[in-house]
């Protein structure tokens, strides 16, 4: 199972799209609302992937670690970011005794086989009076809920051509997302949603000023339920 999943993590890795277009800015974009919450001390970030939220927090001045399964990201982030430890195993096969103060899982949940499990691996490295961080796409976004009406989608949790070129594997509507913490044994301290996101990342990158991507973003956090994507801050009970 362990060389199934690493082969199908490099085949991802290998045609990524994350650093591209719309789908960057949301990851820049979910820096500046996880800085919010950033307490000092050591990060974690488990599923860094091209980087773009590493980048981010690399410039915080605080102590950086990645775990990524994929050998093709780990070696091109430790060649951008030589100051940081980078570590190449399947998040199931991470052993440490160390405690970190933050914990960035950025897009990472929808990917894995059981998110439950992999917040409840998490939650044995955060430190106890730590904090995690995780963010996902939004079943209930307004795009999705748009594509069940045109009949392009058969529900809004089904995965598009794009969530299946990223390898998604479910796509969470807010309960479900908040759900797996509950599952998994963490107080949620914070619950909110960035992006208001009308239409497909192809019209918006066609169409749309930097300005209004900015604008969108911003009024994602007004309307979390109906976000392109949404997060959590969870901390130990």
């Amino acid at each position: 199972m362990d060389a199934e999943e690493k082969s199908r993590l490099e085949h991802i890795a290998n045609n990524s799209l994350y650093d591209k277009g719309a789908n960057a800015a949301t990851i820049h974009y979910e820096f500046e609302v996880f800085r919010r919450f950033v307490v000092p001390g050591s990060i974690l970030e488990m599923g860094p992937a091209e980087g773009l939220m590493t980048s981010h927090l690399v410039d915080l001045g605080q102590e950086v670690v990645c775990v990524d399964g994929s050998e093709f990201f780990s070696q091109r982030l430790k060649e951008k970011y030589p100051s940081i430890e980078v570590i190449t195993c399947l998040f199931e096969d991470f052993q440490t005794d160390r405690k970190f103060d933050n914990i960035v899982l950025g897009h990472v949940l929808e990917h894995v086989d059981d998110p439950v499990q992999i917040l409840e691996v998490a939650k044995k490295f955060l430190a106890p009076n730590g904090v995690l961080f995780a963010a996902v796409p939004n079943a209930r976004s307004l795009h999705r809920q748009a594509g069940v009406i045109m009949g392009l989608l058969r529900a809004e949790d089904e995965l598009n051509d794009l969530d299946k070129h990223h390898g998604h594997r479910r796509v969470f509507n807010p309960e479900s997302f908040r759900q797996a913490f509950y599952q998994s044994g963490y107080n949620i301290d914070y619950f909110g949603g960035y992006w208001l996101k009308p239409v497909a990342n192809s019209q918006i990158e066609a169409n749309w000023t930097a300005e209004m991507l900015e604008a969108f973003m911003k009024l994602g956090e007004r309307y979390p339920d109906i976000a392109g994507e949404i997060y959590v801050v969870a901390s130990h009970k």
